[in-house]
This record gives structure tokens, sequence and C-alpha cells, in this order.
């Protein structure tokens, strides 16, 4: 896809595109590339990448089909959170731009901020689109609230890379780590009240946020998808135990894939036991707080950066473990950057109507 856009579009729609334009992939894209190249030259030593010549490639398939699980997983979620109002050409489209918009977009904002755009364009109201992002959003961070004492469980202290780290910097992360969780359990209850207890209360909150000066000429907007939100939740909240099931059992399978990869790929080039994986597992919680709290698009760099100090112990050289850090992100970015760029187009050219515009 071109940095051309289909003529004539709204300016929302035309704004949000511009967002997602390729050229916007050159940052992200050399930031990463930079800091493994730092990597690779600060620690290459002839031999070092000798455990390549016998690796385990049951170990990478394995990584490969747990990848593919995790976004057919992520197909069947959303599908399911929608009511199947989508069909699965739909959801497989909508995953696969929210995983690029996630690529491409600060950690900040990440595709979540673009699926509610998405889903409508997808002919889903915003206003309930919003209340099945809301959905997401809220299994997700109960995810994160019910596994964070098991993981404690599991690794204790070696929760924290105390042999990479200085110790004050142990402290800080260990006091960012606690300020998250807190953060994240305060929202998911702001979520469950939103969703089940009184819906409204968002409504009004959408108009007195809009009833700011700045924003006071989108206030009969915001009302209107205000009340869309709340027959949306009054509809969510009328769904059975089988819907929230489904949904709960889903959000557990996807992010457990999710958490899992970095295993499965040391696995391929060093022995482990399931323990030793399990603890890998515990630790990449703590490594997403890093990555939460990113200000580049998609974490590049910064992702590329932290990954030796939270799991080089379990490689063994530098170089091996520069090596795995370009690995994992091929698998889990630059793989999206590229479906991304082949989804888009055949996306755009299908919820607006028009063949995107090609360059000379």
């Amino acid at each position: 896809m071109s940095d051309k856009l289909p003529a004539a579009l709204p300016e929302d729609d035309a704004h949000f595109l511009q967002r997602l334009r390729p050229s916007r992939l050159i940052l992200p894209v050399a930031l990463g590339l930079l800091v493994v190249g730092y990597l690779f030259w600060r620690s290459y030593k002839p031999g070092d990448l000798a455990p390549l010549a016998h690796a385990d490639w049951r170990w990478l398939l394995v990584a490969l089909l747990v990848l593919a699980a995790r976004d057919l997983g992520y197909v069947y979620r959303i599908r399911h959170i929608a009511e199947t109002e989508l069909t699965y050409r739909q959801a497989l489209d909508v995953i696969m731009i929210w995983e690029f918009a996630s690529c491409v977009l600060p950690s900040g904002q990440g595709g979540t901020g673009a699926a509610p755009f998405i889903l409508e364009k997808e002919g889903i109201p915003l206003g309930k689109g919003l209340a099945y992002i809301m959905v997401t959003a809220l299994l997700d961070n109960l995810y994160y609230v019910v596994m964070v004492p098991l993981v404690v469980l599991i690794a204790g202290a070696g929760l924290y890379p105390h042999e990479a780290l200085q110790t004050g910097f142990v402290a800080t992360l260990r006091v960012a780590f606690g300020v998250s969780y807190l953060f994240v359990t305060l929202y998911a209850g702001l979520m469950l009240y939103a969703i089940f207890v009184n819906p409204k209360s968002v409504r009004r909150l959408l108009v007195r946020l809009f009833s700011l000066p700045l924003l006071k000429r989108w206030r009969r907007t915001a009302y209107r998808h205000g009340q869309e939100m709340v027959r949306a939740s009054v509809q969510l909240r009328g769904n059975g135990p089988r819907y929230w099931w489904h949904a709960s059992v889903s959000t557990a399978f996807v992010w457990t894939a999710r958490y899992a990869i970095i295993g499965c790929l040391i696995a391929a080039f060093v022995p482990m036991d399931t323990n030793t994986f399990l603890f890998i597992f515990a630790r990449n919680i703590t490594y997403k707080v890093i990555l939460l709290v990113a200000i580049t698009p998609g974490g590049a760099g910064i992702a590329e950066g932290a990954f030796p100090t939270f799991f080089g112990k379990f490689i063994g050289t530098a170089t091996m473990t520069s090596f795995l850090v370009f690995l994992y992100r091929i698998v889990t970015y630059y793989l999206y950057l590229v479906l991304g760029l082949i989804f888009l187009p055949r996306w755009v050219t299908r919820v607006f109507g028009k063949r995107p515009a090609t360059t000379a």
C-alpha cells in the first residue's frame, strides 16, 4: 500500500489511514534493527552461534503453531464477543489490522485505540464497538490480575532480573510492577462497574467530558455514542454464562500463548525443563511492564534492548541472546508489519469500496 489514499474520504477516515501509512514503518524498523545490530556488534565472538547447528526444530515448529493458534484464538474471540456480527473473514481482517496498528502506533495508543474505528468500518456502530472493546479490555486486564499472583508464586524474588540489574533499578522495577498491577486492578474494577452495574454513568461521563469548551462541538455525537454504549451494555449483561465463559477461556488461551512464545524460542536452542519454562513465562510478565510504558511504536528499540536483561541468563552467550532477540522480534513484530501491509490495502478496498491509489 502506498502513502496515497482513496479520494474523497471523510476526514476521520483519512486521518486514521494516514496514521497507518507505510512510511511510518521506517522509524520503528530502523530503531529495532539498530538496537539488534548494536547488540551483535558488542557481543559477537566466533563460535558463539554454534548452538544454531544443533537447534531442536520441533520447538521452532511449536513456536509457529503457538503463534498461529494465538491468532486463530484472537479471531474466534473477537467474533464471539461481537456476537457473531462479524464473519470469520471480517474477524481475521480486524485482528490483522489491529495487530498492525499495535506495531505502527506508540504503545500507549496501540491497536486498542484503533479497534472501535476498525469495527465501525465493518458495520458495527461505534458505541456498540466501544462496548465490545470494553469487554476485551476487561478480560485482558482480569487475566493479568489473576496471573500475577500465580507468577509471583512460581518465580518469587526471581521474577525480577537481579542478576543483570543494579539493586536500585530492581527496586524501581518492583515499584513500577506493583503500581501497574494496582492500576490494572482498579481499571478492571471500573470496567466491571461500567458494564454490569451502571452503564449510564459512562454516558454521563462522556457528556460531561464533551461539554468542555474545546470538545463541545462533538457533544451531541458523544451523547449518541453513549446511548449506543448503554444499549450494548444492557445487551451484554443479558448474555448468559456461555457467552462469558467462551470469552474468558479464549482470552486466557490467547494471552497464555502470547507469553509462551519466548520460552518456545529459547527451548529450541537451549535444553530446558518444565520449571525453567514456567520461570521464563513468569518473567515475561515483568518484561511486558517495560513494553507498556514504551513510547516508541510497538516498543521498537526498547523491546530489543530490554530482552537480554530479562532472558539472557537462560540463553547462555550474549551472541546467542542477540540472535534470539532478533528471532523473537521477527515472529512477534516484523511478521505483523508484513501481514499488515498485505491485509491493509485489501481491507481498505473492501470497506471503502475503492481500490487505494498506487504510486507510479
